[in-house]
């Protein structure tokens, strides 16, 4: 080791003053101790936090072997293998049935669960199992509502496990169960949760797939015009495959939803996905995550043992990336569980804009299969036509619009306002310390702007490339003690508009922290670059949320 011009090791034997011996000993020291605790205080801080939290599942599961082999090498861009779950999550010690459909006489399914393992990103759970391959009738479509609907047969039903003895066999997590045709070796996805209820993790994750399903034009019809066969869907269902991504180079994530890859035209954004990004970030910091989806925080079951609702068994609830549909009982059950002390995380922007009912599968009678959104047309929905102002609260509609009138920065502190916005979020200078403690944020970088005959600098604290690509900021219906730590601003139709990061604390004790900003995620974790999107991740980012969930759970 060479450092400050001369050899340490030759330094302590050819110094025979001992005193100099101790002094070149505790120069060494301090080196180290300096590099440690200034130049890399996030990686510090994940260590000690994993050595603190020894019997964590997620910390067991993560030093698993891992393998890259759950990448999709060779896509079923035209369908030739494609398939969905009966249950959008299913817990532990329950079973999910796995329906695929395929011309070609066989084909495998291979189950992953997605995570860190030391950078593969996944682990295979069950090897690959051999099945007769199965051509399954079209769907059916209703006319009215543009609902089209699969009725598939001989499913795979994969049973999980529930050793109470071992929390780390079937961990909560999100699967990915690979499909892959014998004769083309054409693959896709079907995605699920494994949850673990009654299992008090420090954090629930939850998986976003309303806003999966909303922009999922599997069948021709989505909850959106542009890409429906004419006028877009009134409901759409969970029983039919995700389409692929409109940009082939996105094709890797075909079947996963939103999760991989987005659903996104790339005219709007980059294709890149979000939740994975984090996923990989939790579990690689080893914090205590458990996980569930959209469809779970509006059941928001009882837990067996404690009879509380499942989502008060944890400190912190996050919200990921996109998150964009929510009925009535999610909000509902995530605001109670806030004033019950659950600190609530965005990082996601564009949250909980639509309101949407859900409602039972026509075909099956499973609950919860079927999303509703009149959305732009809610004047058609029924509830709207009824006259019965006892339900107008749930009509499919904005949240901020009538008859609803819940604007949803209420309880998320912003709400959306753009979206094909690329920049950089700005830190505000009155920040509190608490969330800046370990970057290496400072008023060092300048900003020139040419005023008439004169030149003034501004100084800001930015993360280039963290702002977009829906942004929020706050209007006028944030809690009254709601901080703005972020007011970052972009570009639009000509002029100047900004966006808006925040923090507020409830007399529960929660925290409830917004990014503002879908691409917040893209710092923690370089998953889809440079193949969909620029590197841009960020020690600072990383941080930062590092502080803010210190913040809700007490470590």
């Amino acid at each position: 080791m060479r450092s400050f011009g001369f050899d340490y090791v030759d330094c302590i034997f050819d110094f025979r003053n001992a005193k100099f011996a101790i002094r070149a000993m505790m120069a060494i020291l301090l080196s180290v101790s300096f590099s440690l605790f200034f130049l890399q205080p996030y990686a510090l801080a994940v260590e000690l936090a994993m050595s603190q939290n020894k019997n964590n599942p997620i910390i067991i599961e993560n030093r698993k072997i891992g393998t890259t082999d759950w990448q999709l090498t060779n896509p079923a861009t035209k369908r030739e293998i494609e398939g969905y779950a009966s249950l959008t999550s299913v817990n532990r010690g329950e079973e999910i049935k796995l329906f695929v459909n395929t011309k070609e006489p066989s084909y495998t399914i291979e189950v992953f669960r997605m995570g860190w393992y030391n950078g593969a990103g996944g682990r295979l759970i069950i090897p690959a199992i051999q099945r007769v391959g199965v051509k399954q009738p079209n769907p059916i479509e209703d006319q009215a509502t543009g609902l089209i609907e699969c009725n598939w047969k001989e499913p795979y039903v994969l049973k999980i496990p529930n050793n109470s003895g071992d929390l780390t066999k079937w961990v909560s997590g999100i699967y990915l169960a690979k499909l892959t045709a014998s004769k083309s070796n054409k693959q896709s996805y079907i995605i699920f949760v494994v949850r673990d209820d009654s299992r008090p993790s420090d954090i629930l994750f939850q998986s976003s797939v309303t806003t999966y399903q909303a922009y999922n034009n599997w069948g021709g019809m989505s909850l959106y015009r542009w890409n429906s066969r004419g006028k877009q869907a009134y409901k759409v269902s969970f029983n039919r495959p995700y389409a692929a991504s409109p940009n082939s180079a996105a094709a890797y994530g075909i079947g996963a939803g939103e999760f991989l890859t987005n659903l996104q035209p790339k005219r709007r954004t980059s294709s890149a996905g979000w939740e994975y990004n984090m996923v990989r970030w939790l579990e690689s910091s080893g914090y205590d995550v458990t996980y569930c989806t959209g469809v779970d925080t509006h059941n928001n079951s009882l837990d067996i043992y404690t009879t509380k609702p499942i989502l008060f068994l944890h400190k912190a609830f996050l919200s990921v990336g996109h998150d964009e549909y929510w009925s009535a009982k999610m909000r509902q059950n995530v605001e109670t569980a806030r004033d019950y002390g659950v600190s609530l995380g965005f990082f996601s922007s564009n949250s909980c804009y639509w309101q949407i009912r859900f409602e039972p599968s026509p075909i099956t009678r499973d609950m919860n299969r079927t999303i509703v959104a009149y959305k732009e047309s809610a004047a058609l929905d029924p509830f709207a036509r009824d006259k019965n102002p006892a339900n107008d609260f749930l009509v499919t509609t904005l949240w901020r619009s009538k008859p609803v009138n819940r604007p949803e920065e209420a309880f998320i502190g912003v709400m959306y306002e753009t979206f094909q916005v690329n920049a950089d979020i700005v830190i505000d200078e009155t920040a509190p310390d608490w969330l800046l403690a370990g970057t290496q944020l400072s008023l060092d970088n300048t900003t020139k702007f040419v005023a008439t005959n004169s030149t003034s600098v501004v100084k800001k604290m930015r993360l280039k490339g963290l702002l977009g690509y829906e942004v929020d900021r706050m209007f006028r219906y944030a809690p009254a003690n709601t901080i703005r730590i972020a007011h970052s601003p972009y570009r639009y139709q000509g002029g100047t508009r900004y966006s808006d990061m925040t923090v507020y604390t409830t007399d529960s004790g929660a925290t409830v922290f917004a990014t503002g900003s879908m691409q917040w995620n893209w710092g923690l974790d370089n998953y889809n670059a440079a193949q969909l999107r620029p590197a841009i991740l960020s020690p600072d980012a990383q941080a930062i949320t590092h502080n803010v969930l210190a913040k809700m759970i007490g470590k």
